[in-house]
């Protein structure tokens, strides 16, 4: 099933997306609550009710007329209010082509584990503008990745049980100043300002259970489910990439090990792919150089449309917007 936040009344409102319609959930159910952070903690109850609620919208048993057309909502994050974000770095692809030298050999630890970094949850958008601060659009990156929800409290998961712990995939795009980042990674701490302004996830988060036709194997030595869904990326209507979500070398539920290593993972976490081989202008810029050293580098700016598309899972739409503001870091004097 597809489920979907919107705005109504002030606060957000859970609700099933059938066939371009949204029904709220807590009106075709009593059981069932109003928003999607009450229904992930209490998943395990509300997840079999909403599917017998979603298969009546299905066969027609519910009435389509109790359905608004999307297009007539304000559509939110699918996740409004997640509990924590983490992205990860799953495409090998995309960490060899990102290198000085795409040439060289990875760094052995990659094979070793999945990495990931947090980033700002409170930063979490759905579709529509990004307002982005003068810094942000020096060298403004989108990145094409999905990621998963966490449907359950839990400690010390291992990659066997962490499919279960997945409530849903959804699209994700981790903007990028990739001049802010390059800025402070020198410093060996990771990305900070140069990732926290906006993530966007959305269109709607999809459940397991409607993605299992693309189910395939984990590549060999790997442990857990992959999907093979199709991903691409059109900015002003020009597709500039293209991959698929089976390229991933760690699975989902050997980042979710990872991640709950010694650590609570909560209902609401949302841990990003990484993004996929061709999924952002910083690596297609190092390629494109690699080919022709006199080819211009591409970025966002301000007016861009963005366009993000992963099979089964929806089209992800954002705008940049430029924030008028007179304030840079970039541009301040150094003490």
């Amino acid at each position: 099933m597809k489920l979907v936040s919107y705005l109504t009344d002030g606060h957000d409102q859970l609700a099933f997306l059938v066939d371009g319609l949204v029904f709220d959930c807590d009106l075709l159910h009593p059981e069932l609550p109003n928003s999607m952070n009450m229904f992930l903690n209490y998943w395990e109850d509300m997840f079999p009710i909403a599917q017998q609620v979603d298969a009546a919208i299905k066969s027609g048993r519910i009435n389509s007329d109790r359905g608004i057309p999307i297009e007539e909502i304000h559509l939110l994050a699918p996740i409004p209010f997640p509990t924590s974000c983490r992205d990860a770095y799953a495409f090998r692809q995309h960490a060899m082509a990102t290198r000085k030298n795409p040439h060289a050999d990875l760094n052995k630890t990659y094979d070793q584990f999945p990495v990931f970094y947090f980033s700002n949850h409170h930063s979490i958008f759905g579709q529509g503008n990004i307002e982005c601060m003068p810094d942000h659009l020096e060298e403004l990156d989108f990145e094409l990745e999905a990621a998963i929800v966490i449907c359950k409290h839990g400690r010390n998961i291992t990659a066997e049980e962490a499919d279960d712990y997945i409530g849903g995939l959804m699209i994700f795009n981790d903007f990028s100043a990739r001049k802010m980042q390059l800025e402070e990674m020198q410093l060996n701490l990771g990305p900070a300002k140069g990732k926290d302004f906006a993530t966007t996830i959305g269109p709607c988060l999809v459940t397991l259970d409607e993605l299992e036709q693309y189910v395939i194997p984990a590549s060999d030595g790997h442990i857990g489910k992959n999907w093979k869904l199709e991903m691409k990326c059109a900015v002003n209507g020009e597709q500039v990439s293209t991959g698929n979500l089976s390229e991933m070398q760690w699975t989902f539920a050997e980042i979710i090990e990872r991640c709950a290593y010694g650590v609570n993972l909560q209902p609401g976490d949302i841990i990003g792919s990484g993004t996929v081989g061709t999924g952002c202008f910083l690596e297609n810029n190092i390629t494109s150089k690699l080919q022709d050293p006199n080819a211009d580098a591409r970025w966002l700016k301000a007016g861009d449309s963005i366009e993000l598309e992963i099979e089964g899972l929806g089209i992800l739409r954002n705008t940049i917007v430029k924030d008028e503001s007179d304030f840079s870091i970039l541009n301040k004097k150094k003490i």
